[in-house]
């Protein structure tokens, strides 16, 4: 039981400061000091008017796929950038591929012209 002490102190600490901030935050807010801006949703600089069930333009989805193209590659590049001399030339040339299809899509979509905001 002594390995677990340790453990058990900071699973006690966690719930504590969950807790203890919870209550502070109901003590401290005040239902006279809302105002209905604060009450409203906020997405993207637009006023919440109108139904939720709309469709957003392709140009949405087309940004966020290209964010998941270069979000990969950051997850990717910066271990291979700490282990790169021990991976040696096979290890150059994997990122190296990995860059060209990566570059490739990129290429593909400044074609396609999903850069330019619509």
């Amino acid at each position: 039981m002594t390995g677990y002490a340790p453990v058990a102190i900071y699973v006690g600490f966690i719930v504590a400061f969950a807790v203890v901030s919870l209550a502070a935050a109901r003590l401290l807010r005040s239902p006279s000091r809302a105002v209905a801006g604060k009450l409203d949703s906020y997405e993207c600089g637009a006023d919440p008017v109108g139904d939720a069930w709309i469709q957003f333009p392709v140009g949405f989805y087309l940004v966020a796929l290209v964010f998941i193209v270069f979000d990969a590659l950051a997850v990717f590049l910066f271990p291979w950038a700490l282990v790169l001399r021990q991976l040696g030339v096979q290890g150059l040339a994997a990122m190296l591929l990995f860059l060209g299809i990566v570059t490739m899509g990129w290429v593909y979509a400044y074609r396609e012209r999903m850069f330019e905001w619509k």
